[in-house]
Formats: C-alpha cells, structure tokens, sequence
C-alpha cells in the first residue's frame, strides 16, 4: 500500500485552501466516525455537505442521496464507505468534478485512486482528516 496517496503537499493543500466537503456516509449518528469528521471540519471553518441515502439533515445541513444531487461545486470528496464502495464513489466524485477525494483510515482502493489522478484529482486514502489536521504546519 506504501504512502502512493498521502502526499504531505496534497494533504496540506485540502486541509488549508479548500472549502466545500461532501461527506459521503454521513448520517445523524453521532457514534459513526464519519459525525465527528464531519463536525470537526465544520468547526475548522468548511461547508460540510452530507451525503447519505436516507436524506435526513446532518450537522444543521440539508443532505443529498447522491452526488449527483449536490447543487454546487466540491471542493472534496469524503469517501467514509467499506474499501468494497470506496471505488464506486471516487467514480461518482469523477463523473461530478470534484477536486479531490479523501479516503479515511484503513480504506484504500489503487485501482480507483488511479482513476481519479487521470481525471485531475487530487487523491488521499487511509488518513484521517483529523490527526492530519492536527500535524499541519
């Protein structure tokens, strides 16, 4: 696996000059590690957009089913599904244009982080939003 996709440059990059976020597999569930990814960008200044089927509002925002629903431009995607969809949603995060996608700890899929460089994005699998933000400088 190696650190192909956690380019330092990259991450400081999303981290600091990026503003819009879909968070795929956000839900209400304050438990779910996506919730307080999600939250904590949110407090760091980002517009978090949720992404999950069921559409309930997350965090005081509206929620899309798809990425496709989202009516504005992503900055990045937030892929927080099984390594098993990982590349499924880089394919949608493709297919809407979005920047970059960030792929949490322990979700990794080359094939669809390839994918993704060829079509301009930027790529970040198996880091944590979090604890990087935590090292920036």
């Amino acid at each position: 696996m190696g650190d192909r996709f956690a380019d330092l440059t990259v991450i400081r990059r999303l981290l600091n000059d990026t503003t819009t976020w879909a968070f795929v597999g956000l839900s209400g569930d304050p438990g779910r590690t996506v919730f307080n990814q999600a939250q904590l960008m949110k407090r760091r200044g980002k517009r978090i957009i949720p992404v999950h089927p069921d559409g309930r509002p997350v965090l005081g925002e509206t929620t899309h089913r798809t990425l496709a629903e989202v009516p504005v431009p992503i900055d990045v995607v937030a892929v927080y599904r099984r390594t098993a969809f990982a590349g499924g949603v880089i394919d949608e995060a493709i297919a809407v244009g979005a920047g970059a996608v960030w792929l949490p700890l322990d979700v990794y899929d080359e094939a669809a982080g390839d994918r993704a460089l060829a079509a301009g994005l930027d790529v970040v699998m198996n880091r944590c939003p979090a604890v990087e933000w935590a090292l920036r400088r």
